[in-house]
C-alpha cells in the first residue's frame, strides 16, 4: 500500500482535517512521505469524477464532499432539532397557521428561540399577523418535504406536554416508527 493510499484512508476514518504532523505519526512516516501523499491525493482526486476532494482547510487536510454537493447535504442529513425545538415545530405544524403569542402560551418562552431555528432552517415561515400584534407562524413546503408529510391526519392531537415515550407510543400506534 503507497502512503496515498494509506493517507487516504486515514483522513476518511478521521473524517476531520488533520494537519501533516498529524498525518505523518497516524501514517507511521515522515513528514515529508505525508505531504508527497498529500499532493498526490489532491492531485488524484483533481484529475477524477469524484464526489471528493481533498483540500486544505485553516486547520489541515480534509477529504470531503466536493462543495457542488451541498445541496445534496441538506436532502439527505438529518438536521439536527432538540427535543424543545421538535415540540415547537409539531405545536406549529399541528396548529398551522397559528400565532406566536398562542405559541409562547403553549409552549413557554424558549419558543422564541425554537421559532428563529426552524425559521432559519426553512421548516417555519412568520409573518405579521394583520389581526394582531403578533406573528403568524406555518409550516413550509421544506417541512412537508423534510419530514416527508402529505397532510397531517386530523385525528392525531398532541398533547405537548407528553415526553418522548408517549410521542414514541403514539407514532408507534399509527405504524410510523422508523
Amino acid at each position: 500500500m503507497n502512503s496515498a493510499t494509506k493517507i487516504e484512508a486515514i483522513l476518511y476514518l478521521k473524517g476531520k482535517p488533520l494537519s501533516i504532523g498529524e498525518i505523518a505519526d497516524y501514517a507511521a512516516c515522515d513528514r515529508a512521505t505525508a505531504e508527497e501523499g498529500i499532493i498526490e491525493l489532491i492531485d488524484e482526486y483533481a484529475h477524477r469524477d469524484s464526489a471528493l476532494e481533498v483540500v486544505e482547510t485553516p486547520t489541515g487536510y480534509s477529504l470531503q464532499l466536493r462543495s457542488d454537493f451541498h445541496d445534496l447535504v441538506q436532502i439527505m442529513i438529518p438536521v439536527e432539532l432538540g427535543v424543545g425545538a421538535l415540540r415547537s415545530l409539531a405545536a406549529i405544524a399541528l396548529n398551522s397557521p397559528i400565532l406566536q403569542s398562542d405559541l409562547i402560551n403553549l409552549r413557554g418562552s424558549g419558543a422564541y428561540q425554537h421559532v428563529q431555528e426552524l425559521v432559519e432552517l426553512g421548516f417555519v415561515r412568520k409573518r405579521r399577523d394583520s389581526d394582531s400584534r403578533s406573528y403568524s407562524l406555518q409550516v413550509t413546503s421544506k417541512f412537508h418535504q423534510y419530514f416527508q408529510i402529505d397532510q397531517l391526519p386530523q385525528q392525531l392531537s398532541l398533547n405537548l406536554s407528553m415526553g418522548e415515550p408517549e410521542i414514541e407510543e403514539a407514532l408507534e400506534a399509527r405504524g410510523e416508527e422508523e
